[in-house]
């Protein structure tokens, strides 16, 4: 049985501003709207086109809210880390970077 002492088990966590939470949030409330908005035009038998520009919308929408994340994780978290002597944060960034490009 694993512990929090295991690196494999052991979850990082980020203490967020209220604002920037609340911003957040807000955002993935908004993308959630969008995906229920395509959600109803399919089962409304919309017509295709229409409907893969509002998932172009919500593709968009996605990249902004990770945009902005990703933003808010260099300059807190791999900042902080470097500043630390914690350079495996940079080959974390690298993989997390790697990924998102796909």
């Amino acid at each position: 049985m694993c512990n929090n002492d295991c690196p494999a088990c052991a979850k990082r966590t980020k203490k967020r501003s209220e604002q920037e939470q609340k911003d957040l949030l807000n955002r993935l409330k908004r993308i959630e709207g969008q995906v229920r908005g395509v959600q109803n035009m399919l089962e409304q038998d919309a017509y295709c086109p229409d409907i893969l520009i509002q998932v172009s919308a919500v593709t968009s929408a996605l990249n902004s809210f990770s945009k902005q994340l990703l933003a808010a994780h260099i300059k807190s978290c791999v900042a902080d880390d470097i500043r630390e002597g914690k350079d495996e944060t940079i080959d974390e960034l690298v993989d997390v970077l790697k990924k998102m490009m796909r």
